[in-house]
């Protein structure tokens, strides 16, 4: 018999592994912020945005769809943290917005503007995007300031359940030198990513070139911030919940103790882990290897993923509360009702088939690697 518990359990594993796909699509994103330094001319920077617009989209549906499941089985955390946190959430939907703008009117005629201001757009929404997501992410782990009342919803005046406890709405998150390790980490993680990215699709020797000499300064960044914030993390007091009565309260070393008591999540964080390191040190060692970004790209998606399990599950609040830690959400009391959630379970049987389709397409795009005179001869490129 499927219970309640297994179907908030259930949702909060669809939630990460969306988490973890979409971190490995930023791959987009930090090829972005590499426009101006990664390519020499003309023909080079219009051949890394055609190679990049071709994926765009996924990363625009992947966020979309993210943010829609959330909403739909942990209402709470989303009227919680996008009512309140609205700053930081609004910056990096601007971000997202910016970016389909600049690549569907970069190359339209009439642009008064130039292809090269869109192009600074799309490296903003490269910088901007990637750094937030991981702070806001990073909150998971250190909290945030909010409270929630539900009694306030009988209140006609003020009926809104949660509220913040500051005027920064989400900014104070910046100053936390831990979210922003992680904010730093999955920026600098995406250029990674799109460096590996280019050295499998692109069919320019030069672009190859540069492309490994830069993965290595951006792919040293990455760890020394990735590690820094997983070493400070688990060493750090974490969020636990008391089982029987729901009482939130810190807990010594709480996240390493979530790795030890679900071994199944720490295997697969430390798979993912060396997936993402032998991807990226085997491209930097071998010229002849390109297929670095499914490896990295792979355990991207199992390190996030496990990354967010741990927030979640083993009696763990994933939207914890720094100025009120009763206030602190977890998946039981966050969640949609048991019949909300077991109506979007049958739907999510159709997901599998869903991916298969975006493998699909993926390869259908990707049959040959792009040269410039495949852009030159592409009358639907940007």
């Amino acid at each position: 018999m499927i219970t309640y518990s297994f179907l908030q359990q259930y949702w909060w594993f669809i939630i990460s592994l969306l988490g973890g796909i979409l971190a490995f699509l930023l791959f987009v994103q930090g090829g972005q912020t590499l426009l101006f330094s990664l390519s020499k001319t003309e023909d080079e920077r219009r051949l890394l945005v055609n190679v990049l617009g071709r994926k765009w989209e996924f990363t625009f549906t992947t966020l979309v769809t993210f943010g829609g499941a959330f909403f739909a089985s942990f209402p709470l955390f989303y009227s919680t943290s996008f009512g309140g946190a609205y700053w930081v959430w609004m910056a990096i939907l601007f971000c997202f917005i910016i970016q389909a703008v600049s690549y569907e009117f970069q190359s339209k005629p009439g642009n008064l503007y130039g292809a090269n201001t869109y192009r600074i757009f799309l490296f903003i929404n490269g910088l901007l995007g990637t750094f937030l997501i991981g702070v806001a992410i990073a909150t998971f782990f250190t909290g945030s300031d909010f409270a929630i009342n539900k009694g306030n919803i009988t209140n006609q005046l003020a009926p809104a359940i949660s509220t913040w406890q500051n005027p920064w709405h989400g900014l104070e998150a910046l100053l936390n030198i831990r979210n922003i390790t992680l904010g730093l980490a999955v920026f600098f993680l995406s250029r990674s990513q799109a460096l590996l990215y280019f050295i499998n699709r692109l069919n320019n020797e030069a672009l190859e070139t540069r492309s490994r000499k830069q993965l290595l300064y951006n792919a040293l960044p990455f760890l020394v911030f990735f590690l820094t914030f997983v070493i400070w993390t688990i060493l750090s007091e974490g969020f636990a919940v008391d089982k029987s009565s729901g009482v939130v309260f810190l807990s010594p070393y709480k996240y390493f103790v979530n790795l030890i008591e679900m071994p199944i999540v720490l295997l697969a964080f430390l798979i993912g882990v060396v997936a993402v390191l032998y991807g990226i040190g085997r491209s930097l060692l071998s010229e002849k290897f390109k297929a670095g970004i499914w490896f990295s790209g792979i355990g991207t998606v199992i390190t996030v993923c496990s990354l967010l399990l741990i927030t979640g599950y083993n009696n763990t609040s994933f939207y914890p509360s720094s100025s009120n830690l009763q206030s602190s959400l977890t998946i039981y009391n966050s969640s949609s009702s048991e019949f909300t959630l077991h109506a979007m379970s049958i739907a999510s049987l159709l997901i599998p088939f869903v991916l298969a389709y975006i493998v699909y397409a993926w390869r259908a795009m990707e049959k040959n690697k792009t040269d410039i005179e495949d852009i030159n001869n592409d009358h639907h490129a940007y």
